[in-house]
């Protein structure tokens, strides 16, 4: 057994694998093993068990099965997502060998790429949040994409952070001002009497006029967890992070104006979820079955509190190396020729980008590989687009 088997991620976003037909002697694609459901089969640590009755939650076998299958074909749709998580790659060194890939972060600390698979299904294990450093453009956001893709759990629900965020607003809205006007549409004299009542019975739902937001609906109760991107949380404000230890320790929240209902005997309220499905809330509580996977991205502009460190698992992306820009050069364009074609380009670019300060981005090369299949003149890209991110001005 190798140290690597434990591992339900693999950073390849292969989803399927090849085998031999003896009886007819060629290959045949054949999906291969659930690595989910072999996280489901193992009993997560007794300080990060979430398992809860779903019966008792509203959520039969039935339910949840049509919940994944709608999630599902929502992923099948967005081709965009699909391509960003299949065309990203964590490369893996074989065991006891360096690809000299390793970068060192501002504590003298060195990160490689099987750091990144290793903190990743730890992450998975643990029931534990991520946290995922390091300079833009090196794949922080792409790595929940491509784990998505990978493991099979459905859409990315993705919370972009900025100074103004709140938890509120990760977790659901409360449109007050539609329900009031539903209000008081209703008490319109000329409005005839069964428009009248139809409005009245609507604007008493309170549930139709809340929506959960990212973070709300990546805890609502299944058997598979969601994932949830919370991306660049280091421009947050400085309470949020603290805001959001509860929530990582409970797995649960409650939505106020549906726990007032539920003690006026409304149990059951229908609310949307962030992908625009209905979903039924037991007692004006979310509580999640299975802890969701959380990868928060930052920049490193700030550090957070200890606390909030202790409930997370902390990695940096490093930079990648000359043969990883080739497999991502190769995944966008689907060529066999990468090496003749952009092999000079590509080595440049890696060169440039391990020495300057501030870096370059992969997208920078995708952009001049992009451009150089139209002919555009090789020079001129590279005094265009290798700029270093750190420079402002010309």
């Amino acid at each position: 057994m190798t140290h690597s088997s434990w591992r339900l991620f693999r950073g390849d976003s292969h989803q399927e694998s090849q085998v031999n037909d003896e009886t007819s002697g060629s290959e045949q694609i054949i999906p291969s093993p659930d690595p989910i459901q072999r996280l489901l089969e193992i009993a997560p640590p007794s300080w990060r068990n979430f398992s809860r009755d779903l019966e008792q939650l509203g959520i039969t076998t039935e339910i949840d099965e049509k919940y994944w299958k709608s999630l599902y074909e929502k992923a099948a749709n967005n081709t965009k997502d699909i391509q960003r998580g299949r065309s990203f790659r964590v490369s893996q060194e074989p065991e006891g060998e360096s690809d000299g890939s390793e970068d060192e972060d501002e504590n003298g600390t060195q990160a490689s790429h099987s750091d990144v698979l290793d903190a990743v299904n730890a992450a998975l294990y643990l029931r534990r949040p991520l946290l995922v450093t390091g300079r833009p453009g090196s794949g922080k956001t792409s790595l929940a994409y491509a784990i998505a893709y990978e493991l099979k759990l459905g859409p990315v629900l993705m919370w972009p952070i900025t100074a103004r965020s709140t938890l509120q607003e990760g977790l659901y809205q409360y449109d007050a001002i539609a329900r009031l006007q539903d209000a008081q549409l209703s008490r319109t004299p000329s409005l005839p009497e069964d428009q009248a009542n139809l409005l009245t019975r609507a604007y008493r739902d309170i549930g139709q006029y809340i929506r959960l937001g990212p973070v709300g609906t990546a805890f609502l109760p299944s058997r598979r967890p969601r994932v949830l991107l919370i991306d660049e949380i280091d421009k947050s404000d400085i309470n949020l992070p603290n805001e959001l230890l509860n929530l990582f320790e409970e797995g649960e929240f409650s939505i106020p104006e549906l726990v007032r209902l539920s003690k006026q005997g409304e149990n059951l309220q229908s609310v949307q979820s962030e992908d625009s499905l209905d979903v039924t809330i037991r007692n004006g509580k979310v509580q999640c079955g299975a802890f969701p996977f959380i990868i928060m991205t930052s920049n490193g502009e700030r550090d957070f509190p200890p606390a909030f460190y202790r409930r997370c698992l902390r990695v940096e992306m490093p930079s990648p190396t000359e043969a990883d820009l080739k497999a991502i050069v190769q995944a966008h364009l689907q060529a066999d020729n990468i090496d003749q074609e952009f092999g000079k380009l590509i080595e440049a670019f890696a060169e440039q980008s391990n020495t300057q300060a501030g870096g370059l981005a992969t997208d920078q090369l995708l952009n001049t590989v992009y451009l150089m299949r139209r002919d555009a003149d090789v020079e001129m890209l590279k005094r265009l687009l290798f700029t270093p991110l750190s420079n402002t001005g010309q």
